[in-house]
């Protein structure tokens, strides 16, 4: 045996390729290894405190096939081993180990409550933002661009915080801790391994100013597939009845196409980061080797400083390559949070008026006082609108389709801001009055039918939340929905679908008949209510209006003009202007527009003017 190694009989119970290693190894350097294997073990040890946060495991700078024998071996009673170091130091690890286990646990369960805290209070945002917004936002903006942001959007940003978040702090933590321990061992070398950082960061930056907009294309690009797939699927009886199936997956092709290239571009850019920052990586690598080896050629460091050094810098260039993956998350947080925040910071409704109305009671006096309005500022579709309704009156507006009808009654009931002029309630103007306080005056029914999912019951009595079983049965006879009801399985209790499509387009027009006549308002509102019914059912809605609009204000919206022969007074709109008024015996006197109108209900040869 040569002189000064170490004795092949104190190797006994090790690995062959561990024993030819440490039999090598000169007695004097294995002694200064001996003396210093406290202070490293310790340097370990504030290296792993710096990544406690995910739990790692401590032992790593051993390969782990040689720990078990490392480690009884070191406990075995031989002369120069201080068993009770040995042992407080497995003590500490040991410590440190569950500690790091309990801070992994603690760290992943309040990151999961808060990425679903800030999901829970967007989602909560974005629905109170919705009952906020102007029904012009609605018109130029689809359900499923909507349903987007509530779904894919959110869950994209509470992702990012439950995964990515947790990673990013795991990372800096980590990179802070290996830099200590890095500078405690030289401080060139730590100085040359940082020379690598800023390009590494020049990369990332360059990559995600590139890659951002194709992040939020495709995030853009995905409320549209998703609209589109919310529009066909609510109406594919039409589809399907106008064979409109081909015409949908094209759309829905070119759209899914634009999807995939959105997001092809976006992967690729950012998957450019990591094997480019890989590289960078491994000349920090070279640049450290040289280093290390010139500066133990002059003795200023030895060999295991060298090896430990370079087990730090790969576990700092680590976190350096995690970053580069969480952007690519980042990057898809950053689009679907702008889209969050640019629908939260969409223009609301003006403030509610504080005006109050009459304590004794609404009576139901209408003025529309030179009332001018365009659903854009470039057209007016209502010009210089007045009229004066009293209370108890029934009033029908007719004229051709796009003339204006059904904007009227909307700005009655305060959905849109006028351009110009105003709206009186009772002699109140309606925008100084609190929307919902107006709104439980008025009752509508649209020739749009609209239930939700639930019971016949509960969808007539939102019309009064508070009403009694006994006053929505009342309210289902008076519309002439008790009969049909009754034939239902549950009757009352029966279960509409999402769509309602388990009941006539008639049937449903019935119960939202019903739902007006339950809320007993001030004003009624009928916008071609019975559009959707046959004639003998007609007949009997007809019957029940004429004792629902007893004392009370209505309006009346409707194409077939037999149906308002007993109004107070007609208004005869065409392209936003009032053309003529008065009672049906005199407007048909006049032989005007409305004569026109009306004769060509019965005369299908002959054209209105």
């Amino acid at each position: 045996m040569e002189q000064g190694l170490l004795p092949e009989d104190a190797l006994d119970g090790l690995d062959k390729n561990l024993r030819q290693t440490l039999s090598a190894l000169p007695l004097s350097q294995l002694s200064q290894i001996g003396q210093s294997g406290q202070a490293q073990s310790f340097e370990t040890i504030g290296d792993y405190l710096s990544s406690m946060e995910n739990g790692q495991s401590i032992i790593e700078n051993i390969p782990p096939q040689y720990q078990d024998e490392l480690l009884e071996t070191s406990l075995q009673s031989r002369p120069g081993i201080d068993q009770e170091a040995v042992g407080h130091i497995i003590t500490v690890l040991i410590v440190l180990i569950l500690l790091g286990a309990i801070l992994g646990y603690l760290q992943n369960f309040l990151m999961s409550g808060v990425a679903q805290k800030v999901s829970y209070q967007l989602r909560d945002q974005i629905n109170k933002k919705m009952n906020r917004l102007p029904l012009s936002f609605y018109d130029k903006t689809t359900h499923g661009e909507t349903l987007s942001l509530i779904s894919n959007d959110v869950d994209t940003v509470s992702t990012t915080l439950n995964q990515s978040l947790t990673q990013m702090i795991t990372a800096i933590t980590t990179l802070l801790g290996v830099l200590v321990m890095m500078f405690s061992i030289s401080g060139w070398m730590t100085l040359t391994s940082l020379i690598t950082l800023p390009l590494s960061f020049l990369i990332i930056s360059l990559v995600v100013r590139r890659s951002q907009r194709h992040f939020r294309a495709q995030q853009e690009y995905l409320g549209h597939v998703n609209g589109h797939i919310e529009e066909m699927y609510s109406g594919h009886n039409v589809v399907r009845l106008f064979n409109g199936e081909e015409r949908s997956r094209e759309t829905f092709h070119q759209m899914n196409k634009k999807l995939y290239a959105a997001g092809w571009r976006s992967q690729f850019l950012s998957g450019l980061m990591q094997p480019v920052l890989s590289f960078v990586s491994n000349l920090g690598y070279v640049a450290v080797c040289v280093l290390g080896g010139y500066l133990t050629i002059h003795g200023r460091i030895t060999i295991g400083d060298i090896q430990s050094f370079i087990q730090y810098v790969r576990r700092f260039n680590q976190p350096v390559m995690q970053s580069a993956q969480i952007m690519n998350t980042l990057q898809s947080t950053v689009a679907a949070a702008e889209r969050v925040f640019t629908f939260l910071e969409q223009p609301e409704e003006a403030d509610d008026g504080k005006a109050k109305l009459p304590a004794e009671g609404v009576r139901g006096d209408v003025t529309f006082d030179h009332v001018d309005f365009g659903y854009t500022p470039e057209k007016t579709i209502i010009h210089d609108f007045s009229t004066h309704v009293k209370d108890g009156q029934r009033i029908a507006i007719v004229g051709p389709t796009g003339a204006g009808k059904t904007t009227i009654v909307k700005l009655l009931m305060h959905f849109y801001e006028l351009n110009s002029g105003r709206i009186l309630l009772d002699g109140v103007d309606i925008k100084d009055l609190p929307r919902g306080v107006l709104r439980s005056q008025i009752g509508m029914v649209l020739q749009d039918t609209w239930l939700f999912n639930g019971t016949i019951r509960d969808n007539i009595r939102y019309g009064r939340l508070d009403a009694t079983d006994e006053e929505v049965e009342k309210a289902a006879r008076m519309a002439c929905a008790d009969h049909f009801i009754r034939t239902l399985p549950g009757g009352y209790d029966f279960v509409l679908n999402e769509e309602a499509s388990n009941v006539s387009h008639g049937q449903k027009q019935l119960l939202t008949i019903a739902r007006a006549i339950l809320a007993d308002p001030a004003v009624l509102i009928l916008d071609e209510a019975t559009s959707s019914v046959d004639t003998r059912t007609e007949v009997l809605i007809q019957q029940a209006m004429n004792r629902l609009m007893q004392g009370r204000t209505s309006f009346i919206i409707a194409h077939r003009l037999s149906t308002i022969r007993d109004a107070d007074r007609i208004l005869v709109l065409r392209e936003g202007d009032i053309v003529e008024q008065g009672t049906h015996e005199e407007l048909l006197e006049k032989g005007g527009f409305y004569a026109n109108l009306y004769n060509s209900q019965f005369e299908p040869t002959e054209e209105a003017v």
